[in-house]
């Protein structure tokens, strides 16, 4: 589903978040569902630089997603803990690699970058 160069529209990346994170939240761990759909969360929020890249979007519920806002997402990994969520600390571990990967590899993310290391530091 889409190879290295392509644009995919948001559609397409909700499809590679969900084929790739799986069909549930990766912050509560809710099943996505009719009344629970997945939507697109960026672990680097796009305010704090953070881009529109596949690598970048995970698959959140609405609800996380609207809770989250633009916080860190080392700091909401510990609020769902500490609410009782069941986060997936295993995929959203190998969200951040898999994004500072990207970063590495791609450049040009110099604000990414450094928030990224900031939270891979707290991770």
């Amino acid at each position: 589903m889409g190879g290295p160069g392509v644009q995919l529209d948001r559609a397409g990346r909700l499809a590679l978040a969900v084929a790739r994170d799986g069909d549930h939240c990766l912050w509560c761990g809710r099943t996505f569902t009719r009344l629970v759909p997945p939507t697109t969360d960026h672990l680097v929020p796009r305010v704090k630089g953070g881009p529109s890249w596949a690598e970048n979007e995970i698959a959140a519920c609405r609800r996380c997603n609207a809770h989250r806002g633009h916080q860190a997402p080392a700091a909401w990994r510990d609020e769902c803990l500490r609410r009782g969520w069941q986060p997936d600390v295993a995929a959203l571990t190998a969200a951040v690699h898999r994004l500072a990967a990207a970063v590495d590899r791609r450049g040009g993310q110099r604000r990414a970058a450094q928030y990224l290391a900031g939270q891979l530091r707290r991770w």
